[in-house]
């Protein structure tokens, strides 16, 4: 898997865990303390998220960080 495939799955698994919870992309941002132009590029693997940003997303989301990296297909 490329860096770039990899991004776009951890993006699309961050929407996933997001929308479970009922988040709305504004909502989220707002919660991780991040501008909503950031989550967005984030989400669409437009961009690598800091481990804090990571760690920040999971904790906000009650679940562990390796939880982003499952592997859904």
């Amino acid at each position: 898997m490329t860096e770039d495939e990899l991004l776009k799955k951890l993006g699309e698994r961050i929407i996933e865990l997001r929308e479970e919870r009922g988040f709305t992309q504004a909502e989220f941002a707002r919660k991780l303390d991040i501008e909503d132009s950031s989550l967005r590029r984030i989400e669409s693997g437009r961009t690598n998220p800091t481990t804090k940003t990571l760690h920040k997303i999971a904790t906000t989301l009650h679940i562990h960080i390796q939880e982003l990296f499952v592997n859904n297909d």
